[in-house]
């Protein structure tokens, strides 16, 4: 093995998209403290980059061939802190003075949407223990996409509120208001439905590794 493709290379654990999945981890912790400010729209704008960088990194290792265990660890940990904080975050916004939710994400789809994560995590690790392949599947890419369009949908609506006085500077537009509640709930159907998929394909491989 030449130096170049060696596992303990400082230059090959540390790659363009290992480097990306670190600049997630980075940029998502800035990003949290945004939201928790009130910074909505300065918040969606970082959330748009954050998010650019998953679809990057995955698309440099797979046209350059440069996966390595350590993208294996560091890039689904990314996305997991990524998409669990903001949920968490928007989950957390205090509703309205007439009790309405601003944010449009209520705290129970932020622990569905973490538990799932935490579940399939749970599932891959056990399974390539055994020695099985638990490699992304397509379902899970419509997943987070998905999920990253109503958060960002989520952090404009939220451009509208005085933060200060819990009510709206001025009111959404009715149409964003509910397709807010659309993306959200077609969010957590698709979560539901993954997780499912890759319960059931965790059974499978089990099953034959019997």
């Amino acid at each position: 093995m030449t130096e170049s493709t060696s596992p303990k290379n400082p230059q090959t654990l540390l790659n363009v998209p290992n480097q990306l999945s670190i600049a997630r981890i980075l940029l998502s912790i800035v990003m949290f403290f945004l939201l928790a400010f009130g910074w909505y729209k300065t918040s969606f704008a970082l959330f748009v980059v954050t998010a650019g960088t998953d679809w990057l990194d995955g698309y440099w290792a797979r046209k350059y061939g440069q996966v390595t265990q350590l993208g294996r660890v560091l890039d689904p940990f990314a996305d997991k802190l990524f998409i669990c904080g903001t949920f968490i975050l928007l989950g957390a916004i205090s509703p309205l003075a007439d009790g309405t939710s601003a944010s449009g994400i209520a705290p129970w789809v932020a622990v569905l949407i973490t538990g799932r994560e935490l579940l399939v995590t749970t599932l891959r690790t056990f399974v390539e223990q055994q020695g099985g392949d638990f490699s992304a599947k397509m379902i899970g890419k419509l997943k987070m996409a998905l999920q990253c369009l109503a958060a960002g949908w989520s952090m404009i609506h939220l451009s509208y509120l005085d933060t200060a006085q819990a009510a709206w500077r001025q009111a959404p537009p009715a149409w964003m208001s509910q397709g807010l509640l659309l993306v959200v709930w077609a969010a957590v159907l698709l979560t539901l439905y993954s997780g499912m998929v890759y319960v059931f394909a965790a059974l499978s491989i089990l099953r034959k590794s019997d």
